[in-house]
Parts: structure tokens; C-alpha cells; sequence
């Protein structure tokens, strides 16, 4: 069989044509693989970037709590250093009340004392008249129930007010006063009442010794500051 012109070009072309459809089929396995190879490094990348921001966000939600920590001990520290502040400002509105230094206002009780409007004749007169230890009695006893200010005829004293008797009168730091005396205290009307009311207590000896005794609860009590006079 003779060959012909024909059929080696043929043969040629195909031969050329196989090679160029090999050669195609390569190049597009290696791009594939060069491509798929940088898919991959890429998303490699992404994930390290995101493992590294979870990483990251962890620590700040770390040091957030932390800080929040922080901030709630100060603002417990803060809140007691202010209740601690509040109660001795409270404190000391309560001792300027008991020393005098400040007015008061408020509900509480009214003991009037008198001379006995009765004296025998074969007896002391002496012995049915309100003394200094009568008026102290009183007192005393108001400020153990709670008094928070005490005034005699309307004179607020302190706790070192200065009480003796002048012939008929009482001498109340410096200020001479008459029968009846009034003594007037700011604090639970009730409690005072029961207090000087207790059977053998305070009204019993006061009555015993010829003192007249009468005793209002009051709604409300004014009473001046405590005016530390010389002498």
C-alpha cells in the first residue's frame, strides 16, 4: 500500500492536535492545582485571622470583666463610705439635738409641776413644794426614755445645765424661774408616759412628796437653742 501526501498530513495534523489537547489537559490540571493550592493557603490565612480575633476578643472579655469587677468593688466601697457619711451626719444632727447647739421641732410631752395647793397646817411647808431633786427626777428619766431635747419653762438646758433650788425659786444655768415649772421633751410622747407613769416610778415619789403633777402629749414641741450662759 503506496502512502500518500494526503495521509501524512494528515497524520501531522493529528499528531499536532493530540499533542496541543495533552498539552491543553496539563496546563489546566496545573492551574487547577495552582489555583486550588492558593484557595487553600488563603482560607489557611482566614482561619488563623479569625482563631487570632477569637483569641483576642477572649482576652478583652477577660480584662472587661476584670474592670467591671473593679468598678463594682469601688462602687460598693463608694456606697458604703457614703452610708457611713450619711450616718454620721446623722450622728451629729442627733448629738447637736441633745447638746442644744440647733432649734428642734417636734412631737412629745409637757410635765408641769406645782406646789401642793393643800398644806397642813402641823406640817413643813417645805415638804409639799417642788424641789431641784423633783425637777432632776424628771429630767433623768426623760432623757433615759429617749429625749432628744429638754427645756424647763420653755429655757432649753443640756445635760450640763446647772439646776438648784433659790429659796422659792430654781435657778436653771443662771436664769431664776418660778412654780409651776414646766418641762417640756422632744421624743416619743408614748414612751415618756408610760415611763413616768410606771407604778412606784417617778409620778408615785413626786405625789408622795406633795407635788402636783399633770402631764400632756403634744403633737408638736418647739424649742429654742441652748444658750451656755456664764456663772
Amino acid at each position: 500500500m503506496k502512502i500518500r501526501g494526503k495521509h501524512v498530513i494528515y497524520s501531522l495534523i493529528l499528531l499536532v492536535t493530540g499533542f496541543m489537547l495533552s498539552f491543553s489537559y496539563q496546563y489546566t490540571n496545573q492551574e487547577d492545582r495552582v489555583q486550588s493550592n492558593d484557595e487553600w493557603k488563603r482560607e489557611d490565612q482566614l482561619r488563623s485571622q479569625i482563631l487570632s480575633i477569637q483569641k483576642e476578643n477572649k482576652k478583652l472579655l477577660n480584662e472587661l470583666q476584670e474592670k467591671h469587677q473593679l468598678v463594682n468593688k469601688e462602687e460598693e466601697k463608694i456606697a458604703e463610705q457614703e452610708k457611713l457619711t450619711f450616718n454620721l451626719v446623722e450622728e451629729v444632727k442627733k448629738l447637736r439635738k441633745v447638746v442644744g447647739q440647733v432649734p428642734v421641732e417636734g412631737k412629745g410631752i409637757v410635765v408641769s409641776l406645782e406646789d401642793s395647793s393643800y398644806i397642813p397646817e402641823s406640817k413643813d411647808t417645805n415638804d409639799y413644794i417642788v424641789h431641784e431633786e423633783h425637777v432632776r427626777m424628771v429630767i433623768h428619766e426623760l432623757y433615759v426614755t429617749g429625749a432628744e431635747a429638754v427645756a424647763i419653762n420653755g429655757q432649753r438646758i443640756s445635760h450640763i445645765s446647772n439646776i438648784n433650788c433659790v429659796g422659792p425659786v430654781i435657778n436653771v444655768d443662771g436664769v431664776k424661774h418660778p412654780a409651776p415649772f414646766v418641762i417640756s421633751a422632744i421624743g416619743d410622747p408614748d414612751v415618756f408616759w408610760n415611763s413616768l407613769n410606771l407604778s412606784g416610778n417617778i409620778t408615785d415619789q413626786l405625789v408622795n412628796d406633795g407635788v402636783e403633777v399633770r402631764m400632756d402629749k403634744k403633737a408638736t414641741i418647739q424649742m429654742p437653742p441652748f444658750i451656755e450662759r456664764e456663772g
